[in-house]
């Protein structure tokens, strides 16, 4: 990947954590945006969201407030093309926790005196 596009990826990442954060509530979740991977072309950006508690209708939520997310983004980044934004949820974090939590039954005691 392009030096370039992986500063846009951070880049758009941080500005739109901010932005959800400012502009969108969500009712007994904590949502993160953990990645953004634009396209080479810049046209579009896939938006990879975890969320912590109820996940009920966050990414309808943020899909529903995709033009307004997007067009904020366009004030805040100069970019020759403001990306189409693609939600998806990432459950990474949800999925580490279950292993680390099946790990630490399996773990034998440790009597070893």
């Amino acid at each position: 990947m392009k030096h370039r596009q992986l500063r846009v990826n951070e880049l758009l990442k941080r500005e739109l954590s901010i932005i959800v954060a400012r502009e969108l509530s969500f009712e007994n979740a904590l949502v993160t945006i953990n990645q953004v991977d634009v396209t080479t072309d810049l046209k579009n950006a896939h938006v990879y969201v975890s969320v912590l508690g109820e996940n009920k209708d966050v990414l309808a939520q943020l899909e529903e407030h995709r033009v307004p997310l997007q067009t904020q983004l366009a004030r805040n980044v100069v970019l020759k093309y403001t990306p189409h934004l693609i939600f998806h949820l990432d459950d990474s974090i949800e999925r580490g926790t279950r292993v680390i939590k099946i790990l630490q039954e399996i773990e034998p005691p440790n009597d070893t005196e």
